[in-house]
């Protein structure tokens, strides 16, 4: 077989006999090589086939802007999952817990922690998943020295479960559907721009709005605990003209769905709308 496209020393993407691109992975597999050579097989370590449009693109965008130790101890996760949990993953989940972990690191190291609104909802419907979780943060400490906190957990284990999402009833589906629409229009008219959907991003931002709006359609709220109050501030100063268009967020579903929102959920509101507006937001500066 012969090597495709170079992620990064150890993936490549290759082709099989059915021309559906395959995902290599080992230690060294792709050191020094270029296109077209031949894949040294006896390094194969673990291989699998990423079944989306532009998954490949997006994997090989993430690894170019991340260390490469993160996807493998995500690597080492998901193997982990897999001997535990009954159903099987989807190869998607490296790309999605690789980014997680990226930004869950990132922020770490920041000194920004965030707590997880859903998890008390995590522990008591997906206790399995959660309990694998709890061993990824164990994983993560081993191999970084990093001690990531139980709402992490939470967050990985959403990962796991993320395709019950697809599970909802039709009613539900387009409940979420309107107002996840709604709110990225509110965004995009707040910023006057076009949001790239290709990008990674985007898909970070998408899925925080379906567990949203999911939890409202499903009333699954609790009482939270209030946010700490310089965090919440620093975030309201450091991105306030996403502060600012998560207020709006806030005013819009309290108006329609008679739901007021937390600060807390104003946060994670603030944080991903920055990331996912800020590449554009550059751009046409540079373009004036």
């Amino acid at each position: 077989m012969q090597i495709k496209k170079v992620l990064n020393n150890n993936v490549v993407v290759t082709e099989n006999e059915q021309q559906k691109e395959l995902v290599m992975m080992g230690r060294g597999l792709a050191f020094q090589k270029k296109i077209g050579e031949e894949i040294e097989l006896e390094k194969v370590e673990k291989t699998f086939v990423l079944e989306g449009e532009g998954f490949t693109d997006k994997l090989a965008e993430l690894l170019s802007e991340i260390p490469e130790q993160y996807f493998e101890i995500a690597a080492k996760i998901i193997n982990f999952a897999t001997s535990r949990l009954s159903y099987k993953l989807d190869d998607y989940i490296y790309v999605a817990l690789t980014d997680h972990l990226s930004f869950a690191i990132s922020r770490y190291k920041q000194g920004i922690n965030l707590s997880n609104a859903l998890l008390w909802e995590i522990k008591k419907f997906y206790k399995n998943e959660y309990e694998v979780a709890k061993e990824a943060l164990t994983i993560i400490n081993e191999e970084l020295g990093i001690k990531l906190p139980d709402d992490e957990a939470g967050s990985i284990a959403l990962h796991l479960v993320n395709s019950q999402l697809s599970g909802e009833n039709v009613e539900a589906t387009v409940k979420v559907t309107k107002m996840v629409n709604s709110i990225l229009t509110i965004v995009k008219y707040h910023y006057n721009i076009e949001i790239d959907e290709t990008s990674l991003n985007y898909e970070r931002f998408l899925t925080h709005l379906k567990f949203f709006a999911l939890r409202f359609i499903r009333n699954e709220g609790k009482e939270h605990e209030s946010i700490d109050a310089f965090l919440f501030e620093q975030i309201k100063t450091k991105y306030k003209k996403a502060y600012d268009c998560s207020e709006k967020i806030a005013a819009f579903v309290a108006k329609s769905y008679n739901w007021d929102i937390t600060d807390d959920e104003k946060v994670y509101l603030s944080i991903h709308i920055h990331r996912v507006t800020s590449r554009e937001a550059q751009k046409r500066q540079s373009d004036i």
